[in-house]
């Protein structure tokens, strides 16, 4: 082997264990303070892209660009120019420019490409694997079960804020299409209710009506929020808005869903045995991880988000692999292992391309603010809609987290150029604050009771996982 070889894996080696140990660090940390987990891997990942930015190290200069980098190098390569050549092409001029342009022209400059490229399709995968452990933990008995209070509770929830934020984004971004409207909207919709389960365990009020009516509201929260998602994609894609596109997107959505859960329902009772008669190993694994890529492939390929296809996956495999065969571990127990390492990354990396600078302008910080503003009120509005003989506020307020819902979102809305790098720094900050706020908010109005049979919380290992 000559001197001078470098394999080319060796540096995402390093990328990935730093990502991995700053991952665990920081959700250590936050946990320490009461916070789930998410939060602490979003913090260090913008403290550690903004600082090492400052001290132009030319890795993390490069990869907090985001999907531009994947831009740069496709057009590099479709028009035989350098990556600096490509850059130039593609970015506007500017003090921030000419240091991402330092960056790739030096001689690491390729290798922090090839570095982004990586990490950021990890990341996707990241994210798909994340919404299939969703759906694992989503019944669909439990969803036909619901009930009224809860229906409701979503419903409003998911309506005023999307309506809230397209006047919001009227009026401070005017000039913007209606379709980049519809999509911050969107995003201002979402609820990750693991934050606020995990809050109602610590209190000892699971057992409480306020608790159940909340936790039923995620499950519609999740289907509606993945509508809301396709559709709004769908529209960004196509550049054009009509009743007909919108109506068309959704019934292809609705279809999906219905379809592919019903129809995996029916048969995987009857393969999987088939299959597992064979001698096949690690059968759970396989089939489970292989019906979620094959359904996100399916969803992408008629225009949806490869993420709804993940969680029709997970709604399928729910109640076989959890109470119909006879293996020692669930799924979701085979599965925990590959979660601690693959879906911290997308969290360190949304934080990685936070840009503090963007905040050094009064529209950034005015942007951030509105849109926290309306994403707080959105929630509690939802709250009356629980009717009577619960505590309307603590509804309200434990919808308010968005966590890694919404850092879905936006991470999707950036990659299909809607959200550029201010707005991106804003609705990450509203994720930070409706995050941050939650846990008090819900221990000031809900006192600590002794809960005498706790029960699992729904979700929760989504948003808060546990240090070990």
């Amino acid at each position: 082997m000559p001197a001078h070889y470098t394999d080319p894996v060796a540096l995402i080696l390093i990328a990935l264990m730093f990502i991995g140990l700053s991952a665990a660090v920081g959700g250590w940390l936050v946990q320490k303070l009461g916070q789930p987990a998410v939060l602490g891997e979003l913090l260090v990942g913008i403290l550690i892209g903004n600082v090492a930015y400052w001290l132009h190290e030319p890795i993390i200069t490069v990869v907090r660009e985001g999907d531009v980098v994947r831009q740069i190098a496709i057009y590099a390569l479709t028009h035989t120019v350098t990556l600096v050549g490509a850059a130039k092409s593609m970015l506007p001029p500017g003090p921030e420019t000419a240091r991402v342009l330092t960056a790739l022209g030096s001689e690491v400059g390729p290798r922090a490409v090839g570095v982004y490229l990586f990490v950021d399709a990890l990341s996707r995968l990241a994210v798909i694997f994340l919404l299939f452990l969703v759906g694992l933990e989503t019944s669909v008995t439990e969803m036909r079960r619901v009930g009224h209070r809860a229906f409701s509770v979503a419903i409003v929830g998911v309506v005023c804020p999307m309506f809230l934020g397209l006047g919001a984004m009227a009026l401070i971004m005017p000039g913007m299409s209606l379709a980049h409207d519809l999509f911050i909207g969107g995003i201002l919709t979402a609820t990750s209710v693991g934050i606020t389960a995990r809050v109602f365990h610590d209190l000892g009020r699971t057992q409480s009506t306020e608790a159940r009516i909340i936790l039923g509201a995620a499950v519609v929260d999740d289907i509606l929020g993945l509508l809301v998602l396709a559709v709004v994609t769908g529209l960004v894609v196509r550049g054009t808005v009509s009743v007909w596109g919108i109506s068309a997107i959704t019934l292809k959505a609705v279809v999906f869903l219905v379809g592919s859960i019903g129809a995996g329902i029916w048969l995987t009772p009857r393969l999987v045995p088939r299959i597992r008669r064979i001698g096949f190993r690690n059968v759970r694994l396989l089939f489970g991880l292989g019906l979620a890529f094959a359904l996100s492939w399916l969803a992408n390929r008629i225009g949806l988000a490869t993420i709804v296809g993940a969680f029709a996956a997970g709604l399928i495999l729910e109640r076989f692999f959890t109470h119909e065969l006879e293996d020692e571990h669930s799924l979701r127990e085979v599965l925990s292992p590959l979660e601690y390492l693959v879906v911290p990354v997308f969290f360190v990396l949304m934080g990685l391309q936070v840009k503090l600078e963007t905040f050094l302008n009064w529209h950034a910080i005015e942007l951030a603010s509105i849109l926290t503003v309306v994403a707080i009120i959105g929630k509690l509005i939802a709250g009356p809609a629980a009717g009577r003989g619960v505590s309307w506020l603590s509804v309200g307020i434990g919808m308010l987290p968005r966590g890694e819902v919404g850092l879905i979102f936006a991470s999707i809305g950036k990659a299909l150029g809607v959200v550029d790098d201010t707005v991106f720094s804003a609705i990450i900050l509203m994720v930070v604050v409706t995050t941050l706020l939650t846990p008090p908010l819900l221990g000031i109005v809900m006192p600590r009771t002794e809960q005498k049979h706790p029960v699992p919380v729904r979700a929760a290992t989504t948003t808060t996982r546990s240090p070990d």
